[in-house]
C-alpha cells in the first residue's frame, strides 16, 4: 500500500504529448547506454584508490561491490517495470515510501552523479591531455560542454554515440589485457598469493568495495530511461542485469591483469594505472592506444551520465523539488534541455576545482544512499509486481549502508553535509509554500 502523502505539493505530471519524452530505445540500446555509464568509470579511475585501501584484497572488494550492485540492479529493474517514467529511485521512493524518501534519493543521485560526471571529465583530460593542469581542466570543461550539446540533440543520437564509444573502449581494453598477458613484465607474483587477499583487513576490503561501487552505478542510467524505451516492463528488467554482468566480467579481467603487472603497491600509487601496467609489462608501444581508449571510455560514461542526471532533474522539477523551469521538454528533440544545461554548468564548475580521487568517494556515498532507498522501496512492492525475493532487497540495503559508512571519512562528511543542505533547504521551501497557501 502506498503511504499517505502529507507534503503540500502536487503529484507528477500526467502523461501527455507536449511534456513527455519519446520512446525510441530497444533492449540493445538500453544495454549499451548502461555499459557506456559503467565501462570506463572503474577501469580507468578506481583501481588505484582501491589498491591503496586493500592491496590485492581489492579483488574481494570487487566481488562484494558486484554482489551489492546485483541486489540493487534487480530492485531497480523491478521498480522500473512498475513505474516506467523518468526519475529512477526519486520516483520509486515517492510512490512507495513517501515524498521525503523520494527527495533524499533524488538529491543523492543528483549530487553523487554530478560528482561522477566531474570524475569522468577529469579522467578524460588526464589521459588525453599530457600538458599542464590548467590545460587538462580546460579540456575537461570543453568535453562537458560538447557532450551536453550532443545530449541536447536527442536520446537516439546519445545511444548511437555511446555504442561507438563503448565498442572502441572495449577494443582498447582487450588490447591492454592481451599485451599484459603476453608481456615479459607481468606475472602471478604480482597478485601476492591467497594470503595477500587479506592484507587490507575487513575494513580495507569494505572501503575498496565502496570505492569500486562507483564503477557499477551506471545501471541506474537504464532505470532513468523508463519514459524513453519501448515496452519498458520487458526491456528494463532485461537490460539492467545484462549490462551489469558484462561490466563485472570486464572489470574482473582487467583488475587481475593490472595487479599482475604492477603489484598492489605500485598500483596504489599509479594515477594512470592501465598505462603504467602496459609499460610494466614491456608493451610501452601501446601507451597511445591505452590513452585513447581511456579518453573514449570516459567520454562514453560522461555522455550517459549527463543525460541520466538531467532526467532525474526533470522528474524532481515536475514535482517542484527543483525549480519548475527545469521541467521543460524541448519541443523538437524531446529531451529535458534546461535540466541538462543546468547539469553541464554544475559539472563544469566542479571540474574547475575538484580533485579526481576526492570526487570518487563523494560520488559513491551519494549513489549508495540512493540505492539503499531503492531497495527499501522494492521491499514494499506487492506480490503482483515482485520478480525477485525480498531477501535481495534486505541484503542490498544493508550492503549499501555498510559500504557507505566505510568510505574515506572526508567523503562521508562532505556528502553528509550536502544531504543536510538539501533536506534542510526542502523543509524551508515547504514551510514557505504552506504559509503562502
Amino acid at each position: 500500500m502506498t503511504p499517505r502523502r502529507a507534503d503540500p505539493e502536487p503529484g507528477p505530471t500526467e502523461p501527455g504529448a507536449p511534456d513527455r519524452l519519446a520512446r525510441r530505445l530497444g533492449t540493445g540500446d538500453a544495454v549499451v547506454i548502461g555499459l557506456g555509464s559503467m565501462i570506463g568509470a572503474g577501469v580507468f579511475t578506481v583501481y588505484g584508490p582501491a589498491a591503496a585501501a586493500a592491496g590485492t584484497g581489492l579483488l574481494l572488494g570487487l566481488a562484494l561491490a558486484a554482489a551489492v550492485a546485483y541486489c540493487n540492479a534487480v530492485a531497480s529493474a523491478q521498480l522500473a517495470a512498475a513505474y516506467p517514467t523518468s526519475g529512477g529511485t526519486y520516483v520509486y521512493g515517492r510512490e512507495r515510501l513517501g515524498h521525503w524518501w523520494g527527495f533524499a534519493a533524488g538529491w543523492g543521485f543528483v549530487v553523487g552523479k554530478t560528482a561522477s560526471c566531474a570524475a569522468m571529465a577529469l579522467t578524460f583530460a588526464a589521459y588525453a591531455v599530457p600538458g599542464p593542469e590548467w590545460a587538462r581542466r580546460a579540456a575537461a570543461i570543453a568535453a562537458v560542454a560538447g557532450l551536453a550539446a550532443l545530449n541536447y540533440r536527442g536520446v537516439a543520437r546519445t545511444a548511437l554515440a555511446t555504442r561507438v564509444l563503448v565498442a572502441t573502449s572495449l577494443t582498447a581494453l582487450a588490447a591492454v589485457v592481451i599485451a599484459i598477458v603476453a608481456g615479459d613484465g607481468a606475472g602471478v607474483d604480482g597478485l601476492g598469493g591467497w594470503s595477500a587477499l587479506g592484507t587490507g583487513g575487513v575494513h580495507g576490503v569494505l572501503q575498496a568495495a565502496g570505492l569500486l561501487f562507483f564503477a557499477f552505478a551506471g545501471y541506474a542510467r537504464i532505470a532513468t530511461l523508463g519514459e524513453e524505451v519501448r515496452d519498458p516492463r520487458r526491456t528494463i528488467p532485461r537490460a539492467i542485469p545484462i549490462a551489469l554482468f558484462l561490466t563485472v566480467a570486464v572489470y574482473a579481467v582487467v583488475g587481475v591483469a593490472v595487479l599482475a603487472a604492477l603489484g598492489p603497491d605500485r598500483l596504489a600509487g599509479a594515477t594512470a594505472p592501465l598505462t603504467a601496467a602496459v609499460e610494466a609489462a614491456g608493451a610501452g608501444a601501446l601507451t597511445p592506444a591505452v590513452r585513447a581508449g581511456a579518453a573514449l571510455a570516459a567520454l562514453g560514461a560522461l555522455l550517459a551520465l549527463i543525460a541520466g542526471v538531467g532526467r532525474t532533474g526533470l522528474a524532481m522539477a515536475r514535482n517542484r523539488d527543483l525549480p519548475g523551469r527545469l521541467a521543460a521538454v524541448h519541443p523538437r528533440h524531446r529531451v529535458p534541455h534546461r535540466a541538462e544545461i543546468a547539469v553541464a554548468v554544475a559539472v563544469g564548475a566542479l571540474v574547475a576545482v575538484a580533485d579526481l580521487r576526492e570526487v570518487i568517494g563523494f560520488s559513491s556515498f551519494g549513489v549508495l544512499v540512493y540505492y539503499a532507498i531503492a531497495n527499501a522501496a522494492a521491499f514494499t512492492q506487492p506480490a503482483s509486481d515482485r520478480r525477485w525475493p525480498r531477501a535481495l532487497n534486505v541484503l542490498g540495503a544493508a550492503g549499501c549502508l555498510t559500504l557507505a559508512v566505510t568510505l574515506p571519512w572526508s567523503s562521508v562528511l562532505g556528502a553528509t553535509a550536502m544531504f543536510a543542505v538539501g533536506l534542510i533547504g526542502r523543509k524551508i521551501v515547504l514551510v514557505r509554500r504552506a504559509r503562502s497557501v
